[in-house]
């Protein structure tokens, strides 16, 4: 019982991190929401009460879809993803048995997978979330263009303007 309401109660987070990313996202490339999709649909598994060996069909494929723009965030991550269905496929149906006694051998790969997707639905977030917001000048703008650039950004338009 304890598990399951953690397990909610960090599912409820989890929606809030990525409502809190979309509402502060200014910044969108093609790959957006690809990135966005497979952020949050990993952040749903691990803290669902179970991962069930078919979800790992649904990391995999939003990870190939990410994979096909080259402006994705989540290259590796993808690399995570992958590893952890290998782990999984290893486990389910193969070494099943192992994890029912929870042996040495059963509980280390559960855990190896878990951690796998852990790190993943971890590591996407944050590369999602430094994603959003686009502050840098253009690269092709020296010190100047710079110091203009960030000067036009905070620049009150001239009908807003009051005179002193």
């Amino acid at each position: 019982g304890a598990v399951a309401a953690c397990s909610l109660a960090l599912m409820a987070v989890a929606f809030g991190l990525v409502l809190l990313w979309r509402v502060r996202a200014r910044h969108w490339t093609s790959a957006t929401p690809y990135d966005a999709a497979l952020t949050a649909v990993l952040l749903f598994t691990v803290t669902s009460r179970v991962i069930s060996p078919q979800y790992m069909v649904w990391l995999l494929g939003l990870a190939a879809v990410c994979l096909t723009s080259r402006h994705t965030t989540q290259r590796p991550v993808a690399v995570l993803v992958v590893a952890a269905t290998a782990v999984s496929s290893v486990v389910y149906p193969g070494m099943y048995g192992e994890v029912v006694r929870s042996t040495w051998t059963g509980c280390l790969l559960m855990l190896v997978r878990n951690g796998l997707l852990a790190a993943a639905a971890g590591w996407s977030f944050l590369r999602l979330w430094r994603s959003g917001p686009s502050t840098e000048a253009p690269h092709d703008a020296g010190p100047a263009g710079r110091e203009r650039a960030g000067a036009d950004t905070h620049r009150i338009p001239a009908g807003l303007r009051t005179r002193q």
